[in-house]
């Protein structure tokens, strides 16, 4: 889970480094979960349909429960 609430600006290269992860993860069997976008990043993953991607919790909280949540059901 990234917490991105003090990301105040994602460029090219990070949304890049975001996506590498999200492969890297994936590829081992894990997820990638973010929380806490500003609204320059909510807006940007949108632009780029990246939001359908990544889940995307308003809280960081939220987001480890639904770690645990998938764990449970599996």
């Amino acid at each position: 889970m990234l917490d991105l609430g003090e990301v105040t600006q994602i460029d090219g290269g990070g949304l890049g480094t975001l996506v590498s992860l999200y492969a890297s993860a994936r590829k081992v069997g894990g997820d990638i979960k973010l929380a806490n976008l500003g609204s320059h990043a909510h807006e940007l993953l949108q632009i780029t349909k990246l939001v359908t991607v990544f889940e995307v919790f308003d809280k960081a909280e939220e987001a480890i429960a639904s770690f645990n949540r998938a764990a449970t059901t599996t």
